[in-house]
């Protein structure tokens, strides 16, 4: 083993494990590998941001503009509204929502198939009187499956392709996984749906006000004449309150209502304060500064069912700007002009102080403010609202032409008259000229820490097999299997691809695995693209855990699931797709 191979191997070992550990975000722990593999010349200098102009790259991002063209444009809503009448037969939902997750992953990204379907998915089976936890994770686990079937449909099979390029000159086409992709999809979802969905965890109602109990936490106070907060700044108060760990929702200040309360207003006799707090502390303070506290109903009226404001549930994502930090760190109030009124994990509300509560991914947030300014921050924060938007006239209108760019661009990629990446990048500029994408707007639904997760990952991936370490651990994996027959080595590469998928972001999975796995081919004499189609499927399937894929972090705060829960259906649905995999591989794609 050589320096260099020893170096490399230290650095992506310190990669893995800081993606594990999850302390820091993905694109900056891989960026931080990126740049000590330059700074030790295992990258060189001049190739360390060749992977943000890699094609693979380049074609996750227009992936993720078309699709977010076609939510925009209301296309996909036209098909989900067929959903709702069937909420009352509880075994007919979950195989619809489930295939429709599935079919529009095959064509966007599957976080958006996810987010358009998880609120319709909450508020039917909500009205039917069932928990949402029944139907999130076979929609969840659905939207990933359907993403197998083809190139466009997950970043692996993009990265997959990518690779095939490089080492052969050939990239797989558009739908050259669908053969093995769409067998695997077809019976894992027939899978939930015979067994799987039985054996999720169900606890009690995860979505709604019932859920938080926030009632509990709303008072109203009124300014008197005896109170030494008479004539002083609101900021005053403010600050006042968030020593003793409360909050000012809003106040009506001579008659007229605030519901943005400014740090400069100035108090008078007879405002109402709305505050949010325990009914102790609420009680002590008013106490303490000779306030009166009027009926707490009133107050509770005041803010959930107001008409110039209202509440809206949504679930933090991973690339949120709030998860990781407290809400006296964010200031909502300040920063957005809404209120954070309740927070739950895994559908537990979140009952002691919330100004020290850690947001974390999959969290659940119920937010108060005016109607502009909650959607507004909705979309400053990138949370996921979980109630299902309305389809205007004006949206319908675009509908049309978003999906037929779409189609034109798929239809001229898959036939080879241009490449992938030409053609949705024409259909991006259509959907711009066309204002379906506002230009303001355009790259408002891009994932971009995965794509700096992809710019620096493929020059890593260069280096393994620049500096030879990819022929070392070929090598290595060779001596274990020793005389184990092809097929058992394939299956090996599956299941260890789809177990480091688990606990690793698949693209990072995919760009690592790929050469490992090809050059294990070219040493047996087998076909590279069995292996390569392996590696594809592996890096998609992450089941056992709400880490492995964005889409099942989305649903655990919704849906009510543990860490542990996961696993209850994941695992035999892993046992079922290496199952039908390997068979099909062998089929479509002869060792």
């Amino acid at each position: 083993m050589t320096g260099q191979q020893t170096t490399l191997l230290v650095i992506l070992f310190a990669l893995l494990v800081m993606l594990v550990w999850g302390r820091y975000r993905y694109d900056i722990v891989a960026l931080g590998a990126l740049f000590v593999a330059g700074f030790f010349g295992l990258v060189p200098q001049a190739e360390l941001f060749s992977g943000f102009g890699n094609p693979a790259t380049i074609t996750v991002v227009l992936v993720l503009i078309v699709s977010s063209g076609l939510t925009k444009s209301g296309a996909v809503d036209f098909v989900t509204k067929t959903i709702e009448p069937l909420s009352s037969q509880p075994y007919l939902h979950i195989a619809v929502l489930t295939f429709l997750a599935a079919f529009l992953s095959m064509f966007m990204n599957n976080v958006g198939a996810l987010a358009l379907l998880m609120p319709i998915a909450i508020q039917s089976t909500t009205k039917a009187g069932r928990p949402p936890a029944t139907v999130l994770m076979p929609l969840s686990f659905g939207s990933i499956l359907g993403g197998l079937v083809t190139m466009i449909g997950t970043p692996p099979n993009i990265l997959i392709a990518n690779y095939r390029q490089e080492v052969t000159g050939e990239a797989f086409s558009m739908f050259d996984f669908s053969p093995v992709g769409g067998g695997i999809a077809f019976c894992g979802i027939v899978f939930m749906l015979v067994v799987g969905w039985k054996l999720v965890k169900v606890r009690k109602q995860t979505a709604g006000l019932e859920l938080f109990d926030v009632e509990k936490y709303l008072f109203e106070l009124k300014i008197t004449e005896e109170t030494e907060l008479l004539g002083k700044k609101v900021g005053e108060l403010k600050d006042l309150l968030a020593e003793g760990k409360m909050d000012l929702l809003s106040m009506v200040h001579k008659q007229q209502k605030l519901p943005v309360v400014h740090r400069y207003h100035t108090l008078a006799k007879n405002d109402l304060l709305m505050l949010q707090g325990s009914h102790e502390d609420i009680d002590n303070f008013a106490t303490t500064h000779n306030l009166q506290m009027l009926s707490a109903e009133n107050a509770r009226k005041e803010i959930l069912y107001s008409e110039d404001s209202q509440v809206a549930e949504v679930v933090v994502t991973p690339n949120s700007n709030v998860a990781g930090r407290t809400p006296s760190q964010i200031r909502f109030n300040r920063r957005y002009d809404i209120n954070l009124l309740a927070a739950s994990r895994s559908g537990t509300p979140h009952r002691n102080r919330l100004r020290d509560f850690e947001i974390k991914v999959g969290d659940v947030l119920l937010l108060h403010g005016e109607e502009e300014a909650l959607q507004d921050a909705i979309l400053k924060m990138e949370c996921y609202p979980l109630a299902k938007r309305d389809l205007g006239f004006g949206k319908a209108k675009k509908a049309v032409p978003a999906v037929l760019s779409f189609v034109l661009a798929i239809a001229a990629a898959a036939v080879g008259f241009i490449s992938i990446q030409l053609a949705l990048g024409i259909a991006t500029v259509v959907m711009a000229v066309t204002n379906i994408v506002p230009v303001r707007e355009f790259y408002d639904g891009v994932d971009w820490p995965v794509v700096i997760l992809l710019g620096a990952m493929i020059p890593l991936g260069a280096a393994l097999e620049t500096t030879g370490t990819t022929t070392l651990l070929v090598d290595g994996i060779l001596d274990v299997t020793g005389d184990m027959s092809p097929v058992l080595i394939l299956a090996v590469i599956l299941i260890v691809t789809m177990t480091v998928s688990d606990v690793l972001n698949n693209a990072a999975t995919a760009i690592l695995m790929a050469p490992i796995a090809y050059n294990i081919a070219l040493a047996l004499q087998l076909n590279p693209d069995t292996f390569l189609m392996a590696v594809a499927i592996g890096a998609s399937c992450a089941f056992l855990t709400p880490i492995g894929h964005q889409n099942n972090a989305l649903i655990m705060g919704p849906g009510g699931y543990k860490f542990g829960d996961y696993w209850r259906m994941g695992l035999p649905l892993e046992i079922v797709i290496v199952t039908v995999a390997l068979p099909l591989l062998l089929l479509f794609w002869p060792l």
